[in-house]
């Protein structure tokens, strides 16, 4: 049965982030993190959405949609992550090889995908300890009020 719709390489990842939602703009925004973050891809705003987030068309060695979406969550937010795409470049005719090499292209952009949700969380608690109040909040904000 083949699937109709549905891209090769599919990811999707989430992370909770103890800062305020306004703070992600200045990370998730910045061109030159997604340099950083993306070297072999063309990232083409389709959407800014500021604090929630960015929506992107994506080029290169593959081809989709990428997009990261802050939902804001207690006193933080869960900065999610996803990468629909289709590799570009001549995939192998046997199904077996085909399979590896999807599958490996799935791991590689996994891991990308990881990294740049830990980098982010990383940045944006800017080292706040284990329990504290969440960053880019008044210290009696951290019980969760807003």
């Amino acid at each position: 049965m083949k699937l109709v719709d549905v891209t090769s390489i599919q990811v999707a990842d989430e992370v909770f982030v103890a800062a305020a939602p306004p703070l992600a703009a200045a990370v998730i925004g910045d061109p030159a993190n997604w340099r950083r973050w993306w070297p072999d891809l063309r990232l083409t705003v389709t959407e800014d959405r500021g604090e929630q987030g960015v929506r992107w068309r994506v080029e290169g060695p593959v081809s989709g949609t990428m997009e990261i979406w802050n939902e804001a969550v207690l006193d933080g937010f869960v900065l999610h992550y996803f990468l629909h795409a289709e590799p570009t470049g001549r995939l192998p005719e046997d199904s077996r090889a085909r399979a590896d090499a999807l599958a490996e292209e799935n791991r590689i952009r996994r891991v990308t995908g990881k990294t740049v949700s830990f980098e982010c969380k990383r940045l944006l608690e800017d080292g706040r300890p284990a329990g504290a109040p969440a960053t880019g909040y008044p210290a009696a904000a951290g019980s969760g009020a807003r």
